[in-house]
């Protein structure tokens, strides 16, 4: 079933999984049971795969760039790990907050040659923190858009963000996945913009 609202947003919705796409980011959650859900997402950026790299590596700077994000701090880095400090920061009605702080570790996968492309992913599970889960994968994929080789190379590069949660049994998860996916939309159209403007 499919579903039109105000901005041309199309949603579809089975048992299961629910779909929004807007302003060129693709958000699905799909219910995985009890008090858990599984949210991908997508977004086309018009950059090099080592520019969103380069963006999503940048662990402290991405405070500055994602307003839901008031912290990020690295705790620990080595080659190809990072454990890093975040607090997540939402407004709610009435001047109300809500902060959500982890420990989250970062394992930063090597680039993997494609047929036609390369791809590279972080993963990243928090350890502690306030969630029951909170863990993923952040994939770039860069693939040449041409077919021969007279029409030189254009590249398109997607990045795509893949998260279970489960948040600790005090907190709905209604709530927490209506949050959390406006607020991938909004972190995706973020690193969207700051990969346009290197």
């Amino acid at each position: 079933m499919s579903l039109w609202y105000d901005g041309g947003a199309t949603i579809t919705q089975d048992e299961k999984t629910d779909s929004i796409c807007e302003d060129g980011v693709l958000i699905e959650i799909k219910k995985l049971g009890g008090n858990s859900r599984r949210i991908r997402s997508k977004i086309g950026i018009e950059a090099s795969l080592d520019t969103v790299w380069n963006i999503l590596t940048d662990y402290e700077k991405l405070a500055d760039l994602i307003p839901g994000l008031a912290v990020s701090k690295v705790v620990e880095k080595k080659d190809k790990f990072a454990r890093l400090f975040q607090i997540g920061q939402q407004k709610l009605p009435l001047g109300l907050k809500f902060n959500a702080k982890g420990v989250i570790d970062c394992y930063e996968k090597d680039v993997e040659i494609l047929p036609n492309g390369r791809k590279r992913e972080i993963k990243f599970k928090m350890v502690e923190g306030d969630f029951t889960n909170f863990e993923g994968t952040w994939s770039i994929e860069e693939v040449n858009k041409r077919k021969r080789e007279e029409d030189g190379e254009e590249w398109e590069t997607t990045l795509s963000y893949l998260v279970d949660v489960k948040p600790k049994m005090w907190l709905p998860v209604g709530l927490v996945e209506g949050r959390l996916s406006k607020e991938i939309k909004t972190n995706l159209s973020c690193i969207r913009e700051e990969a346009n403007r290197c």
